[in-house]
């Protein structure tokens, strides 16, 4: 099992490496969710996820998440087969939590360095586009 901190990591570059280490038969635990980072700048941001989460009705869907841990495996879930077989058991190797459990406190955790923020200017914390979609947490 790892476990990856997602404090100042893309959310794009996390999801593709975390889909690809779910598909070579990884478990895989992220810690921090609302601090991973989404690039661009605060508008641009903001209007895409709330294009996203007005997109359907309630009832009917499709359903996009609020919550930070949520949005990050449903992010995840678009970069795997998850109708099929093998990308389902992926998806359910894939645990994501808001802030860092107690269980996993004195266990160490890694980061990705492919997917550090560098040195781009304008992005915005998965917290704040949470917090922006409504999420109470």
């Amino acid at each position: 099992m790892k476990i990856i901190d997602a404090d100042g990591l893309v959310l794009g570059r996390l999801a593709s490496i975390i889909a690809k280490q779910l598909l070579n038969g990884n478990e895989i635990v992220v810690v921090n969710a609302e601090k991973a980072v989404v690039t661009g700048t605060k508008t641009s941001v903001f209007s895409k996820y709330k294009k996203m989460r007005d997109l359907s009705h309630a009832r009917s869907g499709p359903h996009f998440p609020r919550l930070p841990d949520r949005i990050i495996k449903r992010t995840v879930r678009g970069m795997v087969p998850y109708q099929t077989p093998r990308g389902r058991k992926a998806i359910k190797n894939l645990k994501v939590y808001i802030g860092i459990p107690k269980e996993f406190e004195n266990k160490k955790s890694q980061s990705i360095e492919l997917a550090y923020i560098g040195a781009v200017d304008q992005y915005v914390e998965l917290g704040q586009v949470s917090r922006y979609l409504g999420a109470k947490f």
